[in-house]
């Protein structure tokens, strides 16, 4: 074969798959679902939880895996607001009391764990505020406030919509594995959350560097 016959064609080249495709479909994806999340956000939902946690005494936080690492940079955040928060779990968080709120955050709504939390919840009488994509779930149920999270839970079965808003239908499983989509959407909305609350309580960026740990 000679070395002409060898070579590329203009058409080869071009076909050729550009570098990290899968990562910047992935980005593209988790782009458009958080602009889809936010399209379907009830801000009457939104605004009932903040009013609920400004007037808690305290504020405790709670989920597993991803979904608890969310809940701690949620309540890292209103720590530097000055509220009264703790991580559920933790070796340091006091008892729980009548008059706390606690904000719980599970995709599918039936981490087993979580959800018998929130029966200890309730039988304590705090209130209960579920961050979830299925508020028709076992701990939906049981909340006194929900804020639905569009969004896929790891065992979520609906695919088809999240794929679709790409207009493409590559595997969901491969560009954002398990419950990517619902931990990346809860980490934006409880950080724009942040924010909000920021203006409500007259706060801003100099007041939370002021709380910032000055030890790191």
């Amino acid at each position: 074969m000679t070395e002409d016959e060898n070579r590329a064609t203009p058409e080869e080249t071009t076909n050729e798959v550009p570098k990290c495709q899968t990562l910047h479909e992935s980005m593209e994806l988790l782009t458009k679902h958080i602009e889809q999340a936010l399209k379907e956000l009830d801000r009457n939902s939104v605004s009932e939880m903040l009013d609920e946690i400004l007037s808690a005494k305290s504020i405790f936080v709670m989920g597993t895996g991803r979904s608890g690492l969310v809940g701690k940079a949620f309540a890292t955040r209103l720590m530097h607001l000055g509220l009264r928060v703790y991580v559920v779990g933790e070796s340091t968080t006091p008892a729980l009391r009548a008059g706390d709120v606690v904000v719980a955050i599970s995709g599918s709504g039936e981490t087993l764990s979580i959800v018998d939390l929130g029966r200890v919840v309730k039988k304590i009488g705090a209130s209960l505020i579920v961050v979830t994509s299925q508020p028709d779930s076992t701990l939906g149920r049981m909340a006194d406030k929900t804020v639905r999270i569009f969004g896929r839970a790891k065992n979520g079965k609906g695919d088809y919509l999240v794929q679709h808003l790409l207009g493409k239908y590559a595997k969901l499983s491969e560009l954002a594995p398990l419950g990517t989509t619902f931990e990346i959407t809860t980490l934006v909305f409880l950080d724009a959350a942040i924010a909000e609350l920021m203006v409500r309580m007259g706060k801003d960026s100099k007041a939370l560097e002021d709380m910032h740990d000055k030890l790191q």
